[in-house]
């Protein structure tokens, strides 16, 4: 007997807002949220359910090839966000402040964090940063704008940090962590990630704050998860977090594909007849003769 694979149905489904995110959080029900830069991965995403997308800055090193996040400008930003906009219409859309898009003034945070819901097409925005960040987020929200925050691994910080390393291992550090995430709540941020932080820690926090936390390498205690989807597809070759599952291997699947397309165009396999447009034989004929071909 065989068996049919079964996608979840989502045409009934209602546009996920911040208040699905609470409800969620106060039933119990996980939260899934994924990245995506581009209208195909947003459309698939949308058709299979998933409630929430991050267009991250992650953009820059895994679909723009830069080294880090920090290169990352906020025309890139708005560039991918419109692309996802229009291919995901369900699932609540978060766009990722770039690096030097918030911190120089509270101002240009404000102006840069609206550009998202004006001409990106965001719901949301997401911001790195603890207690320094306040001013910036209770302005941003202020301004009607909803909030996600983020702590522990913060990327745009990898060189403040020492490079990608987990944060929240010492008590004074996790205290801190812990501290943090009630300022962000008390600001007005309706939901929070956690990145690479002791399980524990994460799970102790998610319980300790109202709002939702999105857990990235944090275990699973926190309200939901959230994965660079190049890396659960296996697009991205540089490297594989260790708390990342791979649920595919594209890039050798992607690799494989190019190179029997260029064995069959170096051996004349590709176009095969069946990939060729034909001509009535009467039409080329008359082509023919009105070129002046000798065999016409």
């Amino acid at each position: 007997m065989s068996t049919v694979s079964v996608l979840p149905v989502v045409s009934s489904r209602k546009k996920v807002t911040t208040l699905t995110f609470r409800q969620k959080k106060e039933r119990g029900e996980p939260i899934s949220m994924l990245t995506a830069y581009d209208y195909p991965t947003a459309l698939a995403m949308d058709q299979a359910g998933i409630d929430s997308i991050l267009v991250g800055d992650s953009l820059g090193m895994v679909v723009l090839g830069y080294e880090n996040t920090l290169p990352v400008t906020m025309e890139e930003m708005l560039h991918h966000s419109r692309a996802v906009a229009r291919g995901a219409k369900f699932p609540l859309l978060v766009g990722d402040m770039p690096f030097m898009s918030y911190q120089v003034s509270v101002e240009e945070a404000v102006r840069n964090a609206g550009r998202f819901l004006q001409t990106g097409g965001m719901d949301a925005v997401k911001l790195e940063g603890g207690r320094e960040r306040l001013p910036a987020i209770r302005a941003i929200v202020e301004a009607g704008i909803p909030v996600m925050g983020h702590l522990g691994l913060t990327p745009q910080s990898v060189h403040q940090l020492g490079g990608f390393r987990a944060q929240g291992k010492t008590a004074r550090a996790a205290m801190r962590l812990l501290e943090d995430a009630r300022l962000l709540e008390e600001s007005g941020c309706f939901s929070l990630v956690i990145e690479s932080v002791p399980a524990q820690l994460a799970e102790y926090i998610s319980h300790q704050v109202s709002i939702p936390t999105i857990g990235i390498g944090a275990g699973a205690g926190c309200d939901g998860q959230v994965l660079v989807s190049h890396d659960l597809l296996g697009l991205f070759e540089r490297f594989t977090p260790h708390f990342v599952k791979k649920y595919a291997n594209l890039h050798d699947e992607m690799q494989k594909a190019f190179a029997e397309y260029i064995t069959d165009v170096q051996s004349a396999q590709f176009p095969a007849a069946q990939h060729s447009l034909g001509m009535d034989a009467a039409e080329w004929s008359d082509f023919l003769q009105a070129a002046g071909h000798p065999l016409a």
